[in-house]
């Protein structure tokens, strides 16, 4: 009953979890992300064994950020590993550098617009640009996209506004900050259901906490399937 619409975000502390958390899911789950806090912890090696080994689909959630060449050649190395997606912040000098590293792969590049974990107040705190969050969200997403991005990161509360750019026409767009009803949000700010976010244009939901963390994942991640099956037979 897989559906890569689903992606689950292995956002444990090591690889060997991170391999026991997708065996025990199994044929229910069929993409994965991949995130910064494994690195160190063997998440390379993991992402390479869960695609080449497992089938999977990987999402390497790495949010690169840095001078075009130095992105460049970071790209042209992870695109190496035959993986699925790999995120860099939207910037566009960035999202132009990522795209030439990964050029000839089929490794998608999608642009990080503003971290869901993150309100006005915090951007306030980082002295950045002023105005409304969401107005901030689909500016960025549409520079990315005019860039060159394959798609955008953004909450699902923006997905919506995204999708209605002319830019985002035949583009990704994947939603982290998803959470089922009655899922503790964590640090998350800007949130929706699973379906709620794919009726709004979202592409890919990335659904990390609900599942790992749940008594029984495997049930955890059925349950958001069948979410999403549900409204595609609506």
């Amino acid at each position: 009953m897989s559906d890569d619409r689903l992606i689950v975000a292995l956002d444990v502390p090591n690889a060997l979890q991170g391999l026991a958390m997708a065996e025990e899911l199994g044929d229910a789950v069929s993409f994965y992300k991949i995130g910064l806090g494994m690195l160190t912890g063997g998440g390379l090696a993991l992402a390479n064994e869960l695609k080449q080994e497992h089938g999977k689909r990987i999402f390497l959630d790495m949010k690169l950020f840095d001078i075009g060449n130095t992105v460049e050649n970071a790209v042209r190395g992870l695109a190496q590993f035959d993986l699925d997606f790999l995120t860099v912040h939207g910037d566009p000098h960035v999202v132009r550098a990522a795209k030439e590293g990964a050029a000839s792969k089929d490794l998608k590049i999608l642009a990080v617009t503003i971290l869901t974990s993150l309100n006005r107040d915090d951007l306030d705190a980082s002295l950045l640009k002023e105005g409304d969050i969401q107005e901030l969200v689909v500016e960025r997403a549409a520079i990315a996209l005019e860039a060159g991005a394959d798609g955008v990161i953004a909450s699902p509360q923006e997905a919506a506004l995204i999708r209605a750019l002319p830019q985002a026409e035949g583009k990704l767009i994947v939603t982290p900050g998803v959470r089922p009803t009655g899922s503790a949000l964590g640090d998350q700010k800007r949130v929706a259901t699973p379906a709620s976010a794919i009726a709004d244009g979202a592409d890919h939901i990335v659904v990390g906490r609900p599942i790992y963390q749940a008594d029984n994942p495997r049930a955890a991640a059925e349950a958001v399937l069948n979410e999403l099956i549900s409204l595609t037979r609506r």
